[in-house]
Order: structure tokens, then C-alpha cells, then sequence
């Protein structure tokens, strides 16, 4: 009996493995791209140190709440929900200031033009912080929820990917590659769905059209006049 019951406890649900498989692919992303010797860890700025702490504790978050869940501790998964919202504010916050740090530093990536890496930033955020919203908005719903979330956290593979794709030998066309991985990710949710429900849930649905329609509105911004003259006035030009 103890060893049924232990083997019981080791068993992961789908929502642990999907939330521990994005963290996973997110962190890796940043740490290869650190390993590959592409990043002056002894000259990056304080902000951009407190920006990757504040995404290392929103994964760290993602991967604990559904265990919380599965073993009914609600207490602790409401506490640490509402610690996942400040989270989730200080990663839009500090995200939009990152990226137009790097804007007037010029160190934008060599395959982004200015207009479109402020464009693909903050429109990335926005759509990061409006499906956090919504996942604690329905909060209550719990297959809302947990999809909502686990769209929110799909958002986050853009920049993970920017770093495994090799960006500057398949632009113009990287950040499609990057939007089909991610609707991917979700499409192994849409899969669950059709098995345990018998139908894609509504929230699955959601997420994919946001993360797609967010590709969308980047290419187009990006080559709107204002944004292109923003983007100008934050590089000084």
C-alpha cells in the first residue's frame, strides 16, 4: 500500500509536466545562449539581473502551482497566485524598460530593426499580461485558469526561441518559425483537451488565437509610422 500510495505522489499530472516542460525550454534557452559565450555576464546591468530573477521566479511559480493543486493545498496556491500577479506586473514593467534600454543603447539585435524589437516587445508583453489577467480573472474556473496561465507562459518562449533559433540565417521568416513552435506547445494542450474533454476547451482556443494574432500585429507596427518614429527618438536618431 505505501508504494502504491508513493508512486501515487511521484506521478505527475499533464498540467505539471506542460508547466515544468515550458520552464524547462525557457531556461534552457537563456542558459545555452549564456554558455555559447553570447553574454558579458560581468557588464549587464542591475536591471537586467533583477529582470531575470523576477522571469526565474514567475517559471519557478509555473512549475509549483499545479503541484499545489493536484495535492489540494488551495491556501498556498491562492497565496502564491496573487505573488504570481505582482510577478507577472514587475516582468511587463521591467520588460518594456529592458527593451527600450537596449533600443537607446543600440544593441539591438542584428536581425530587428529598431520599430520591430519595440513593436515584438511590447506588444509580447502586452498579450503576456493580458492572458495572466484573464487567467486570474477566471480564477475560479479552473480549466479556464490553469490554460490561461499556461497561454501566458507560451508568450515567454518568443524570447527563449530568439536565442535557440538561428535568427539571423532564417529572417525574415524567424519569427513564423518562432510563432509555429509556440503553437505547438499549445496544440499538445489542444490534444489533452480532445482526449479528457472531447473537444478543444474554449481557453486552449483563446490562447492560440492571441498568440497568433500577436505575430500579426508586430508585423504590421513595426512598419507603422509612429512606431517607426518612436523608435527613432528612443535610438537618438
Amino acid at each position: 500500500m505505501a508504494t502504491r500510495a508513493q508512486a501515487s505522489t511521484l506521478r505527475m499530472t499533464f498540467w505539471q509536466k506542460m508547466a515544468l516542460g515550458l520552464a524547462l525550454f525557457i531556461a534552457f534557452g537563456f542558459a545555452q545562449f549564456s554558455a555559447r559565450g553570447f553574454v558579458d555576464l560581468g557588464h549587464i546591468p542591475a536591471y537586467i539581473h533583477l529582470h531575470a530573477l523576477v522571469m526565474l521566479g514567475w517559471l519557478g511559480l509555473t512549475v509549483a502551482q499545479p503541484m499545489l493543486a493536484e495535492r489540494r493545498d488551495r491556501a498556498l496556491h491562492r497565496k502564491l497566485g496573487w505573488i504570481g500577479a505582482v510577478l507577472a506586473a514587475l516582468i511587463v514593467g521591467l520588460g518594456s524598460y529592458v527593451a527600450i534600454k537596449v533600443i537607446a543603447a543600440h544593441h539591438v539585435p542584428p536581425f530587428f530593426t529598431p520599430p520591430y524589437f519595440l513593436a515584438l516587445t511590447q506588444i509580447g508583453l502586452i498579450a503576456f499580461g493580458g492572458l495572466v489577467a484573464a487567467g486570474i480573472a477566471r480564477r475560479r474556473e479552473t480549466q479556464w485558469h490553469r490554460r490561461l496561465i499556461i497561454g501566458s507562459t507560451v508568450m515567454l518562449m518568443e524570447p527563449a526561441l530568439g536565442r535557440i533559433l538561428p535568427m539571423p540565417l532564417i529572417m525574415p521568416w524567424g519569427e513564423w518559425a518562432v510563432l509555429l513552435v509556440q503553437i505547438g506547445a499549445l496544440a499538445i494542450v489542444a490534444g489533452h483537451d480532445r482526449r479528457t474533454l472531447g473537444a478543444v476547451h474554449p481557453a486552449t482556443i483563446s490562447s492560440m488565437a492571441v498568440v497568433t494574432l500577436t505575430h500579426f500585429v508586430v508585423e504590421l507596427l513595426a512598419i507603422a509610422s509612429p512606431v517607426v518614429a518612436l523608435a527613432g527618438r528612443i535610438g537618438g536618431a
